[in-house]
C-alpha cells in the first residue's frame, strides 16, 4: 500500500532523474548561452511534458543531413566572384563607382555567404497575394525550359492545386520541372499529392528528404525559403507561401498583407544556385541530382531587361555559423544616418539585434517596427508583444497592423538601402531555419517600399509605453514568460 511517504520518495526520485537526464540532454549538444538555460528551464520545470516539447523544438539535423548542405558548392561563381571582390576593395574614390556608398555591405555578403552582386535587375513588389500568383502562375504557363520552386508551405488546397495543375501541364508540355517543399510547412500534404506531376514526367522532393512528419516532427531547421525561377531568367522571392490563408481566405487571419519580389536580371543566378544546391542536397538519389547545371544559368550581370536595381541574394541557416542575414541586419541597421522602417511578423530579437535598435533610437534615428494585430502562434505572439513593449520604452515606434495579418519581412534604410526576404526579426530565422532574402541598393526601389511602408500606416494603431502599461498583469505574466521561451520558439 502507497503511503504519503512512498509517494514523497517516488516524486523526489523522478525529479532527480529527469533533472539529470535534462541536463545531459541540454549539454551534450553545443548551444549558445540563451538557449542553453531555457532548454533547462523547460526540460526542469516541465518534467516529462518538457522532453515532449524538446522532441519537436529541441532536436537538430542529423550531421549527415545537415553535411549534405554543407558540401553543395558555389557553382560556377568562384573565379568571377574573386574578381569582383578585388574591384570593390579598390573604391577609393567616389567617382569610380555609384555603388561605393553601399561598398561595405557588399564587401560584408561576399565575405560571409560568397554572395555575387548584380546591377542590372528588374524588381517588381508584390503586396497581394491574388496579383503575385496570377503573375507567377502565367509566368510558369509561358515557360520554355524550366521551372524550379522551393517552399516552406505549399497547401493542398485551391490555389496548391491550381499550382500543382500548371505545373503537370508544363511537365507534361516536355518542361522541366522540379518542386522543393518543407514536409513541417506543408502540413497534411502526402508525397502522393505530386503523383500525377511524376507521371508526366516532373519532379517533387521534400527538403532534406524529410518524407513525413510522422517520422520527423521537428519544428527547427526547416526549409523556410520561398523560391521561383522560370527558364533560369525570372525569379521569385519574398514572404509569401502557397496556400490560401495567403490570399485572404483563411477567416482567422483575414486579408494577408506580405511583400514578394519578381526579379528579371543577373540575380535570379543566385536564387538559382540557391535552389540547385538545395535540390542536391535533398535529391532522393544520385540520378536526381542536377550533375549539368550550366545551361540553367545565364551570363552574371546581363541585363535581361532595362533594370537598374542591385541586389544581392543572401542565403543564412543552421549549416552556418555566421547567421548571415542577421548580420545583414545589423549591417543596415547601424549605416542608418536618418531612419530604420521595419516590418515582420515576429519580433523576437537576440540581445545584439535589441541593442542595435536601441541605440540607433536612443541617437535620434527615427526606428519604426510594424507587427501584427493578431496572433499566429499564442508564445510567438506574446513574445513579440514583449519586445514591442520593451522597444516602445526606449523610445521605437511601435505599429500594429490591424488590417489582417501582416507577414512581410522588409527593412528600410535612410532611402537608400534595403531588404526584403523569408527571414523574420527572431532567433528562428537567424539562425534555426534555411532562409533567404535579397539585400537592396537602389534609392528608387527602396522609396517605393517605404511608400508601401507610409500606406499601411494607415490600417495601424501606434502602440504606446502607456498603452502597454495598462494591459492586465495576467497578460503582462504571459508576455514575460515567453521570453523566457524566446531563444526556444
Amino acid at each position: 500500500m502507497l503511503t504519503w511517504d512512498i509517494i514523497k520518495w517516488i516524486l523526489l526520485a523522478i525529479i532527480i532523474i529527469n533533472t539529470v537526464i535534462a541536463f545531459i540532454t541540454v549539454f551534450r549538444e553545443k548551444r549558445d548561452i540563451a538557449a542553453t538555460w531555457a532548454w533547462l528551464l523547460v526540460l526542469t520545470f516541465l518534467p516529462v511534458v518538457g522532453f515532449i516539447v524538446y522532441a519537436f523544438l529541441g532536436r537538430k539535423l542529423p550531421a549527415k543531413k545537415m553535411g549534405r548542405i554543407k558540401t553543395e558548392t558555389q557553382l560556377e561563381l568562384s573565379e568571377a566572384l574573386d574578381a569582383q571582390k578585388k574591384r570593390f576593395q579598390r573604391m577609393r574614390r567616389p567617382e569610380e563607382n555609384t555603388m561605393r556608398v553601399y561598398r561595405r555591405t557588399i564587401m560584408l555578403f561576399q565575405s560571409i555567404d560568397d554572395s555575387f552582386v548584380t546591377q542590372h535587375n528588374h524588381v517588381d513588389v508584390f503586396t497581394d497575394g491574388h496579383k503575385l500568383f496570377q503573375k507567377m502562375l502565367d509566368d510558369i504557363a509561358a515557360a520554355k525550359h524550366s521551372v524550379h520552386i522551393e517552399f516552406y508551405t505549399i497547401y493542398n488546397d485551391r490555389i496548391g492545386n491550381q499550382l500543382r495543375t500548371i505545373l503537370e501541364q508544363k511537365a507534361a508540355e516536355g518542361v522541366e520541372i522540379r518542386v522543393l517543399y518543407d514536409s513541417w510547412g506543408s502540413m497534411g500534404v502526402k508525397p502522393s499529392f505530386y503523383d500525377h506531376l511524376r507521371e508526366n514526367g516532373g519532379q517533387a522532393e521534400p527538403f532534406l528528404t524529410t518524407k513525413s512528419n510522422l517520422f520527423d516532427f521537428r519544428l527547427n531547421y526547416r526549409d523556410h525559403r520561398k523560391i521561383v525561377v522560370i527558364d533560369g531568367q525570372l525569379g521569385y522571392v519574398g514572404g509569401f507561401n502557397v496556400g490560401d490563408q495567403y490570399l485572404g481566405r483563411v477567416e482567422k487571419f483575414g486579408y494577408w498583407r506580405d511583400t514578394h519580389l519578381r526579379i528579371v536580371g543577373g540575380a535570379v543566378y543566385s536564387l538559382h544556385q540557391r535552389f540547385v544546391r538545395d535540390w542536391n542536397a535533398s535529391a532522393s538519389t544520385k540520378n536526381d541530382r542536377i550533375e549539368h547545371y550550366k545551361p540553367y544559368f545565364p551570363e552574371i550581370d546581363v541585363p535581361a531587361a532595362e533594370g537598374h536595381t542591385a541586389l544581392q541574394v543572401v542565403s543564412s541557416g543552421p549549416d552556418s555559423r555566421l547567421q548571415q542575414i542577421k548580420l545583414g541586419y545589423l549591417r543596415l541597421i547601424n549605416a542608418a544616418q536618418d531612419h530604420i522602417w521595419i516590418q515582420t511578423p515576429y519580433l523576437i530579437p537576440d540581445d545584439s539585434v535589441l541593442d542595435a535598435l536601441k541605440i540607433a533610437a536612443h541617437s535620434g534615428i527615427d526606428v519604426r517596427i510594424m507587427v501584427p494585430c493578431k496572433p499566429d502562434h499564442p508564445f510567438v505572439y506574446r513574445a513579440t508583444q514583449y519586445y514591442a513593449n520593451y522597444l516602445a520604452d526606449e523610445g521605437v515606434t511601435i505599429y500594429y497592423y490591424m488590417n489582417g495579418f501582416i507577414h512581410a519581412k522588409t527593412m528600410v534604410i535612410d532611402g537608400k538601402m534595403g531588404s526584403v526576404g523569408s527571414a523574420n526579426m527572431d532567433f528562428r530565422s537567424f539562425k534555426l531555419n534555411f532562409e533567404i532574402n535579397c539585400f537592396i541598393y537602389d534609392h528608387w526601389l527602396v522609396d517605393y517600399l517605404e511608400k508601401v511602408f507610409v500606406d499601411d500606416i494607415r490600417n495601424c494603431h501606434v502602440i504606446t509605453p502607456e498603452m502597454f502599461k495598462q494591459q492586465p498583469r495576467w497578460l503582462k505574466f504571459k508576455q514575460r514568460f515567453s521570453r523566457l521561451l524566446s531563444p526556444i520558439l
